[in-house]
């Protein structure tokens, strides 16, 4: 971004639900009923603050050169919008965001750059996803939580076929999960995505790697072979220690959801016990 917008200054809070805590970066961190949504830096997109942020990033980071089609499903900040916009200036981005009244509070507290292509839908994403052409996204990142939790619509068979359906042939499914220490949800998600994306790889902080705590997992699924030692590479990289796994090593023997039993992610523990900021 060139730095044309000011740098935000203060605490606001925008409504009830909504909050804005500026920190002696220059960023802001979003809040939802106290929940932390979203980091955003409008002078510095490129710094990612929350730590499976910057790991969905690597996936955007190893579609080709240029331009691409990204459509997001959770927005609150559109922090990962705003980097793909900044790396990659001119690409198309839909953003599924059924909460229109926090994409009001964000545009007008946090205002996005001249010249965006970044157009968000009140609708939720499994909604969404479905009127959506095939074919017309080179990455889908399901970044979606209510009350601390993936919902469960955007975990199913069906919904993860519509990801299928509108991907392009190499592109990339990009998911931020949460689980407990035992990983049984995350297998049944992995094993789910593996019907439609036989190429899976998982990144997470190491100690949540280790099964030390609750915490996020992010997965990056194709229906084409993936670079492991790339994505290994680019892990080595960021600021927090970050561990790479193919997904089939963490899936075992886990049976996929239905569309009829899907569950929501785990509750998570009390907040700003399990996410590293």
């Amino acid at each position: 971004m060139t730095g044309s917008h000011p740098p935000y200054a203060g605490t606001v809070t925008d409504a009830p639900h909504f909050d804005f805590q500026a920190d002696e970066r220059g960023g802001v961190t979003v809040l939802r009923d106290g929940h932390p949504q979203s980091h955003v830096d409008l002078h510095d997109p490129e710094l990612l603050v929350f730590e499976y942020v910057a790991q969905l990033a690597i996936g955007i980071d190893l579609l080709p050169p240029g331009p691409i089609a990204v459509t997001h499903i959770g927005g609150a900040g559109l922090t990962l919008a705003r980097y793909v916009q900044h790396t990659r200036p001119g690409s198309a981005q839909i953003v599924l965001e059924p909460d229109a009244a926090l994409t009001e509070a964000v545009r007008r507290e946090l205002p996005l750059p001249r010249g965006h292509r970044i157009r968000v839908r009140p609708l939720d994403g499994a909604t969404g996803v479905r009127a959506l052409r095939d074919f017309s996204a080179d990455a889908i990142a399901v970044d979606a939580y209510d009350a601390g939790r993936v919902p469960a619509d955007l975990l199913t068979p069906a919904t993860v076929a519509q990801y299928r359906r509108v991907l392009r042939p190499a592109g990339l499914l990009l998911l931020n999960l949460a689980d407990e220490p035992n990983r049984r949800h995350l297998a049944r998600v992995l094993a789910t995505v593996a019907a439609e994306f036989p190429h899976a790889v998982v990144l997470a902080l190491t100690d949540v790697m280790k099964g030390r705590r609750f915490g996020n997992y992010v997965v990056l699924a194709s229906g084409t072979a993936l670079a492991i030692d790339e994505i290994r590479r680019r892990a080595t990289r960021l600021t927090a220690t970050t561990t790479v796994r193919p997904a089939a090593a963490l899936q075992g023997t886990a049976k996929p959801f239905t569309d009829e039993d899907a569950e929501p992610s785990p509750t998570p523990p009390e907040l700003g016990s399990w996410r590293v900021r």
